[in-house]
């Protein structure tokens, strides 16, 4: 695994999604991978990440709605997006309230992917 290569899909989001203001890839058990962030302590997003996503996934399990996508958490001044990238990595993304959220999906997934095939590796 390249961490520029990770850094690289965390720069696009930013550069392609209209609010999105940092972003992280973690392991599931919270240890920052790498990171696009600014304000945000990168490692302290990254365990707050993965308790989120371990929440959303034993909900989901637990009303039988199937493998867990990602985790959408809506505050006063913006967003904290939480997507599973495998069954050991997670992306998370925050956004201001200018947040495109439509978009950020759309580019998101298929960086989800990317991502679980460079971090496989």
């Amino acid at each position: 695994m390249s961490n520029e290569t990770v850094l690289a899909e965390l720069h696009a989001l930013r550069d392609n999604v209209a609010g999105v203001t940092d972003s992280a890839v973690a392991s599931v058990d919270g240890m920052l991978i790498a990171s696009d962030t600014a304000e945000v302590r990168p490692d302290v997003l990254a365990a707050l990440a993965a308790a989120a996503l371990g929440l959303g996934k034993s909900a989901g399990k637990e009303v039988g709605m199937g493998e867990l996508r990602e985790v959408v958490t809506r505050c006063q001044l913006g967003h904290i997006v939480v997507y599973a990238v495998s069954t050991g990595q997670l992306l998370v993304v925050l956004g201001d309230e200018g947040l495109d959220i439509t978009r950020l999906h759309l580019e998101s997934r298929p960086a989800v992917t990317r991502l679980g095939d460079l971090l496989a590796n």
